[in-house]
């Protein structure tokens, strides 16, 4: 909301809060005055009176909040494609016309709650009369008509729930108010849109879906009675927990219908011994596709809309997204696939006793030429799991880390081809201490170059190399890449990826090297429209940041081909079927509690983690390492990415890839001189005796 908006709404509140405490003061002068003047009540409690009920019209919502309740509309977020990802509703509600709700329901309304609806202006004076005589001989009753309830339940906060005359007055202004606004038509279908009626279900339309499976035109005399009859009391009216109540309830309101004339007393007497028959489902708000960008989103824009006044929920705004619907769905079946084929090793590894632990994974792909985020997978089911493992899980990353080293490496002078010696390491820590990194093969003891190094992901070789560049280097490259909002422990573990970091700043940073070594930050909302499509605001990015030369992240790119068509993740190849210009690097945690996969391409850098919520529980070793349990769903997703044409498998990154050596021609066969000289001379012997 506007800051003068909020300044004028608080003035006009601190205005109407003195003139009711100076009406406040009159009135106990008014009694002192009427107990010593008796004849003095009868000319000033009319006009106390008034004025009390004056006093209180500031705290009634306006004219113009009623109309807004009834065209509520609620946000929308739309992938790039044109796909509706998820909605923002206030409530679980669907709104219908009062002409798509049977009539059976509007008879049982009025016929229980209101039968002078059409007669009255918003409040029953007769029944208010009745229950207030009721009340006073301690037969509590209420006298609310339908518009009174309406506006209670529109604005339960401005009208408040205790039982007070301040409730009873400010209720029967609303509903004056909502009279003057409203046809009779309108507040019966306002009302009945907005009525709620337990487990999640706001509204006529998503009862009868919740409990008898059916839209709200298909009720019949009995399923109406039952919803009906809810009103007086849902929680102790349920059919579901409570259906003899229920029942009870129910056949009241078909004595009601029969006694205002709605149905025929003979056909009420044969209903009201049948059962109930519901059709129970409860009716939950749709995921979506990506419920963690959804949920990501909401928390943004309601930042965005509270600073220009907007409501989410009511407003109707629309908000594009980069997102594309279909790799969103891709990355979805791709990651549920892998972890439905990995659950059943995991559970294998449970010790007798122990309850089964699920395995997480997350997913993220985005373009690093704009940064534009095209899907992103926070959990397998979010309904289950709402924790975000791209954005919100911190995991070590293993050797999918290794590249800043060797990125700042290459940054220093560095080339590929200088060689280190593949042999045991011991490296003293300040403070004391020595660190003693290893492989799971031993070392060969000869020389090997800084490209076998990352290709073959050699920790003894990159514990040397960051020794060389400094830990501190390469914590400030990978910064400078994306890997913006983590903790880096600057110390020489750090080369082997002992910095818990997230997904997103992973895939992020391998998009900076994709991107010729160009940082930019991941994007998703692209614009936001109103209801009409005017478009609000547009959002332009941030330039990228040179975050490391372009000739060195071209280097690092080349090496990084290595990975994928000789090394640690040769997998890949096989996977996409096809041989499109990739780079990446696998990644596995000590005892593989961590595994993850990154894999670039000139299009689109897409990464994966998989692991247990709990980082000191491992994966088992022939199916817990990187290559095996996050690069299938990389995989997948790239692979339905290619065949798609999301991606263009001809598009290649700015540095030629090496050619593959031509073969070596095969030895020459050895032959003897003087048989070959012999063979000669027969053969131009015989070619002479022919002439």
């Amino acid at each position: 909301m506007p800051p003068q908006l909020t300044r004028a709404r608080a003035w006009v509140t601190e205005l109407a809060l003195r003139v009711w405490a100076r009406i406040a003061d009159l009135a106990r002068r008014a009694w002192a005055l009427a107990r010593l003047r008796p004849w003095l009540a009868g000319m000033l409690i009319p006009g106390l009176v008034l004025l009390y009920v004056l006093a209180l019209i500031p705290f009634t919502p306006s004219i113009s909040d009623i109309r807004k309740a009834n065209s509520e509309v609620p946000s929308m977020v739309m992938s790039s494609d044109g796909v509706v990802l998820a909605e923002f509703r206030r409530l679980n509600r669907q709104w219908v016309p009062l002409s798509r709700i049977s009539p059976h329901v509007i008879n049982a309304l009025i016929a229980t709650e209101d039968h002078r609806f059409y007669e009255h202006h918003g409040m029953d004076m007769r029944r208010t009369a009745s229950a207030l005589l009721q009340t006073m001989r301690g037969n509590m009753q209420g006298g609310s008509t339908l518009t009174q309830q309406l506006a209670r339940n529109l604005y339960p906060e401005e009208i408040g729930r205790s039982i007070s005359i301040n409730r009873k007055v400010k209720e029967a202004l609303t509903a004056f108010k909502i009279e003057a606004v409203y046809s009779k038509q309108e507040i019966l279908e306002t009302y009945l849109n907005t009525v709620p009626f337990l487990y999640n279900a706001f509204g006529i339309e998503m009862a009868a879906r919740t409990y008898f499976d059916k839209s709200a035109s298909k009720l019949d005399v009995l399923e109406s009675a039952t919803l009906v009859g809810m009103l007086k009391g849902t929680s102790y009216y349920n059919p579901v927990l409570n259906p003899e109540r229920a029942r009870d309830r129910r056949n009241i309101v078909l004595a009601q219908l029969v006694k205002h004339g709605k149905l025929d007393a003979k056909r009420a007497d044969v209903m009201a011994r049948q059962p109930l028959r519901l059709d129970f489902e409860r009716q939950d708000q749709a995921l979506g596709p990506a419920p963690h960008v959804a949920q990501w989103v909401r928390k943004w824009l309601i930042a965005w809309a509270d600073a220009r006044g907007l409501n989410i929920y009511a407003d109707g705004l629309v908000v594009r997204t980069t997102l594309n619907s279909r790799m969103q769905k891709a990355a979805n079946q791709a990651l549920a696939r892998q972890l439905d084929a990995l659950q059943p090793l995991a559970d294998r590894r449970r010790r007798k006793g122990e309850d089964k632990v699920p395995l997480h994974s997350g997913f993220m792909a985005l373009d690093p030429r704009n940064g534009h985020v095209l899907a992103w997978v926070g959990s397998r089911d979010f309904a289950q799991e709402q924790f975000d493992h791209v954005n919100q899980a911190r995991r070590q990353p293993g050797s999918t880390f290794k590249p800043f080293v060797y990125g700042a490496a290459f940054e220093q002078g560095m080339s590929p081809m200088d060689e280190l010696m593949d042999e045991p390491v011991a490296i003293r820590i300040p403070g004391g201490g020595v660190w003693e990194p290893s492989d799971g093969t031993p070392p060969s003891g000869g020389p090997m170059s800084l490209r076998d190094g990352l290709v073959h992901s050699r920790n003894t070789i990159t514990a040397q190399l960051i020794m060389k560049v400094g830990p501190d280097r390469t914590a400030q490259l990978a910064r400078a890449m994306g890997v913006r909002t983590s903790k880096l422990e600057e110390v020489p573990s750090l080369a082997l990826g002992t910095s818990p970091v997230t997904l997103r700043e992973m895939v992020a940073a391998y998009g900076s090297i994709a991107n010729g070594g160009r940082y930019i930050e991941p994007a998703m909302v692209s614009q936001v429209e109103d209801r009409q499509g005017k478009v609000l605001q547009a959002f332009e990015w941030a330039p990228p940041e040179q975050a490391m030369s372009y000739q060195q992240s071209l280097e690092l790119v080349n090496v990084m081909r290595g990975v994928v068509d000789e090394g640690t993740a040769t997998a890949i190849r096989a996977r996409l079927g096809q041989q499109p210009d990739v780079a990446g690097k696998t990644g596995t945690t000590q005892d593989n509690t961590d595994g993850w996969f990154i894999l670039m391409h000139p299009q689109m850098v897409a990464g994966a983690w998989v692991g247990f919520n709990d980082s000191k529980m491992a994966m088992g070793d022939s199916w817990g390492p990187g290559a095996r349990s996050a690069l299938p769903i990389v995989g997948e997703v790239f692979q339905q990415a290619l065949r798609n044409k999301w991606i263009d498998p001809r598009a290649e990154f700015a540095i030629a890839r090496p050619q593959p050596k031509p073969p070596e021609p095969p030895p020459p066969v050895y032959q003897q001189p003087d048989v070959v000289d012999g063979i000669s001379n027969f053969l131009n012997r015989l070619f002479r005796g022919l002439r």
